[in-house]
């Protein structure tokens, strides 16, 4: 869905404090529990970018959200309205034991966003500076002390304030696939520069003991756009503190919808490792193994510190199981894509660290 000139207004502004929405009241307000009782460990779905109409340009309420979320079959999502915490009270009553909602914020500065992930209730995290202020690093102390994530966001946006200007040192993971700019399928120039910029950077942070991993996010601000694209995280159990837990260390994989499925692995003699985690192969070689769904002739491409490796086409009806070998001497690590025939992403992998 694309944006109209009225939706977009919101780009320039730095709260919604003239948006006029009705919000709860600190006695009023009912937030969210942090877990989920009886969702143990497992892969979950979730949108870590989503707008109501207390941001600028946001058209859907809470109750509009909620309902859209489970609609298209997500598990978590994160509340990050633009510079405030005004409807952090209003989800209390629209979680559920099928919906986590986690607490946070998007940091709209004039020289880049950013998601603050995880924040305590009402909890407003400081947007008033600028690169050459040195001061972000006390903004992504203050997430960090309540536990949360940073998440540097669209950092190739095309609009003013859009494009991230910001070191990423100190950011936890970064945003390369962003739903908002796209018409049909939630991928554009701008992500693909995004995707390539942090691919690029890998092999340098693996080296260095500290790599970012990458999500995806809707930004929803109209209907018909949450979830697209998503991230599918792998947690210990559905709970705020699990879930950032696995986004942190890497174990997310994105799909432009639900309809996509995917498994990636890889393994040496006996040891097999998945997304995230580092298999130390012995000198063995190397086996990676993808298994799709949901991309009818799509392309698989592994790629590696050297580029893109290999790639392979999936059958017309969009199932299909890939292999490819390598070794620790060929690959520092192994990532995965996934592409539709009109060369959109339908979904990409962190990587698989080699040693």
């Amino acid at each position: 869905m694309a944006l109209n000139a009225s939706a977009i207004f919101w780009l320039n502004a730095q709260d919604g404090r003239d948006k006029g929405m009705t919000t709860a009241t600190p006695a009023e307000a009912e937030f969210p529990p942090k877990l989920v009782d009886g969702r143990g460990r497992g892969w979950y779905r979730g949108d870590c970018h989503v707008h109501s109409q207390r941001s600028h340009g946001g058209e859907l309420t809470p109750e509009q959200l909620a309902s859209a979320a489970r609609e298209v079959g997500l598990d978590f999502i994160a509340i990050t309205e633009h510079n405030t915490a005004d409807t952090h009270g209003a989800w209390g009553s629209l979680a559920g034991d099928d919906l986590l909602v986690v607490l946070g914020q998007e940091v709209v500065t004039d020289t880049g966003h950013w998601l603050a992930l995880g924040l305590e209730p009402g909890q407003v995290i400081d947007w008033r500076y600028h690169p050459r202020d040195g001061l972000i690093g006390e903004a992504l102390d203050q997430v960090h002390r309540a536990g949360g994530v940073c998440v540097v966001a669209h950092p190739h946006a095309p609009y003013p304030s859009g494009a991230f200007k910001y070191p990423f040192r100190g950011f936890d993971a970064v945003e390369v696939w962003n739903g908002l700019w796209s018409s049909d399928l939630p991928w554009n120039a701008d992500n693909e520069a995004a995707v390539a910029e942090w691919g690029h950077g890998l092999a340098a942070e693996i080296h260095h003991g500290r790599w970012r991993p990458a999500i995806g996010n809707s930004d929803v601000h109209l209907r018909g756009q949450i979830g697209t694209p998503q991230t599918v995280v792998l947690a210990e159990e559905l709970g705020t503190a699990a879930v950032l837990a696995g986004i942190r260390a890497g174990h997310t994989w994105i799909a432009d919808s639900g309809a996509v499925r995917l498994s990636f692995t890889a393994r040496a003699d006996e040891r097999s490792v998945g997304i995230g985690e580092q298999l130390d192969t012995g000198g063995a070689p190397v086996v990676a193994r993808v298994k799709v769904t949901g991309v009818p002739s799509g392309t698989v491409s592994f790629h590696t510190d050297r580029g893109a490796m290999h790639h392979d086409v999936l059958p017309h009806e969009g199932a299909g199981t890939i292999y490819w070998r390598t070794s620790a001497g060929e690959s520092m690590f192994i990532r995965v894509e996934v592409r539709h025939p009109t060369g959109h992403t339908a979904a990409m992998t962190n990587p698989i660290i080699i040693s």
